[in-house]
C-alpha cells in the first residue's frame, strides 16, 4: 500500500492535505525510531522500540515551543505532561516507547539534553522530559525491559524531516489495533485563511480496538474479514501527537488537541476503561527563548472567533483519523514472543 493513499485521503478528507501526508509537512519538524526485533531466550522475543518527534532542529530547551496536553481516558504512565499544561511549552522532544520502558526513555533522553545543554541543573534550572507509552505486551516481551537509554538517544539522532516512516517501526513495532498490526501513522490538513496557510499533522501509536469496533473496514478495498484478527481482552491504548505552525496559544492549542478525539472515534474507538489516549499538541510558529533579559514578551496568535479555528479543528480530527488507517495500512504482518503472530490488515490497497 502507498505512502500518499490519496484514495484514502479523498474518502475522508474535505481539506487539502500536505505534500508528505504526514507530521513533517509542518516546517522543522522531524521523526526517528529506533526498533528492536530479535529472540531472547525461553521462547521470549523483544519486539518493541522507540520513537521521537522534534518539533524543531535547534535546541529545544534554549528555544522551547508553545505546547498543551489533552487525557482523553487516563489509563497511562506518561512523564512531563504535568509541566507542559501548567507552563504552557515543550522544551524536549516527544518520546514515545513501550510501558515498561518509560523510565529507560526518560533516562536516556534527559541524558541527551544534558550533554547538549551544559547549563540545565547548574547555571539554570532542570528539564521537563515528555514520553508517552502503550503496551505492546503481546508480541514484545515487555517484562525483559529490552530497551535501553541509549536507544532513546539513537531515535533522536535519527529524526529527520523526510517523510516517516510508519507501521510496525519504533514504538509501533510490537502495537496492535482493531485486532491487526497498528503502531506509528501519520497524516496531513493544509488550512488557508485571507492569504495565510497553516500545516497541521497528526503522527499517532496506535494500540487500541477490538476487530469488531473497527468502523474503517470499508475504506480498505479488498477485504472486510476478520479471520485473522488477534482477540485481546485489554482496552489498548493511542498516543496522538498535534504539530501545527499556525500560531496558537497553548490554550488553543488544548481546544485543537480535544478534536483529535473525534477522528480517534470516527475510527471505531470508545475510550475505553483501560485504554491510555492522549494529545501531546505543540505550535512551531514561535520560539520562546529559555533566558531573556526583558520582563515582557509578545506573541501572536489567531484570533479565537476567525473561521480559521473551526478549520484547524477539522484538520486535527481529520489528520488523525487518516494517521490511524495509515498505522494500519503500512503495517506489516508481525511474529513475537511465544510465536504469537499479528497480521497485516487484509487489504491490496487504496489505489495510488
Amino acid at each position: 500500500m502507498t505512502k500518499k493513499m490519496r484514495q484514502l485521503s479523498a474518502t475522508i478528507s474535505r481539506l487539502p492535505v500536505g505534500e508528505k501526508n504526514d507530521i513533517t509537512d509542518v516546517a522543522g519538524v522531524r521523526v526517528g525510531h529506533v526498533t528492536i526485533q530479535h529472540e531472547l531466550d525461553n521462547d521470549d522475543y523483544a519486539c518493541t522500540g522507540v520513537t521521537a518527534i522534534l518539533p524543531h532542529g535547534g535546541s529545544l530547551f534554549r528555544e522551547k515551543v508553545t505546547a498543551a496536553s489533552y487525557v482523553i481516558n487516563g489509563f497511562g504512565k506518561t512523564t512531563g505532561l504535568v509541566q507542559v499544561n501548567e507552563l504552557g511549552v515543550l522544551e524536549s522532544p516527544i518520546m514515545l516507547t513501550n510501558t515498561f520502558s518509560v523510565p529507560a526513555v526518560t533516562q536516556g533522553t534527559l541524558q541527551y539534553m544534558l550533554d547538549t545543554n551544559e547549563e540545565i541543573g547548574d547555571t539554570t534550572g532542570t528539564i521537563n522530559i515528555v514520553v508517552g507509552e502503550c503496551n505492546d505486551g503481546h508480541l514484545n516481551s515487555i517484562r525483559r525491559c529490552v530497551v535501553r537509554p541509549e536507544d532513546a538517544r539513537e531515535a533522536i539522532q535519527n529524526a529527520t524531516d523526510q517523510a516517516v516512516e510508519e507501521g510496525a517501526v519504533g514504538a509501533g513495532t510490537g502495537m496492535i489495533a482493531f485486532g491487526y498490526k497498528g503502531g506509528i501513522g501519520s497524516s496531513s490538513r493544509i488550512v488557508v485563511a485571507e492569504g495565510h496557510t497553516y500545516t497541521l499533522g497528526s503522527l499517532v501509536l496506535s494500540n487500541f480496538g477490538n476487530k469488531n469496533d473497527f468502523l474503517g473496514a470499508n475504506l480498505f478495498t479488498s477485504c472486510k474479514s476478520y479471520e485473522n484478527a488477534v482477540e485481546k481482552s485489554e482496552d489498548g491504548s493511542i498516543i496522538i501527537v498535534l504539530a501545527t505552525d499556525a500560531p496558537l496559544s497553548d490554550r488553543q492549542l488544548l481546544r485543537v488537541a480535544k478534536r483529535a478525539g473525534i477522528g480517534l472515534g470516527r475510527t471505531g474507538s470508545h475510550f475505553g476503561h483501560g485504554s491510555g489516549d492522549i494529545v501531546i499538541a505543540f505550535s512551531t510558529a514561535q520560539k520562546i527563548p529559555h533566558q531573556t533579559t526583558t520582563i515582557t514578551e509578545t506573541r501572536v496568535q489567531l484570533r479565537e472567533d476567525h473561521p480559521i479555528m473551526n478549520e484547524l479543528f477539522a484538520a486535527a480530527a481529520e489528520a488523525t483519523e487518516e494517521a490511524i488507517y495509515h498505522s494500519l495500512a503500512q503495517a506489516v504482518t508481525t511474529t513475537g514472543r511465544k510465536g504469537r503472530i499479528v497480521h497485516a490488515y487484509p487489504s491490496q490497497g487504496l489505489g495510488q
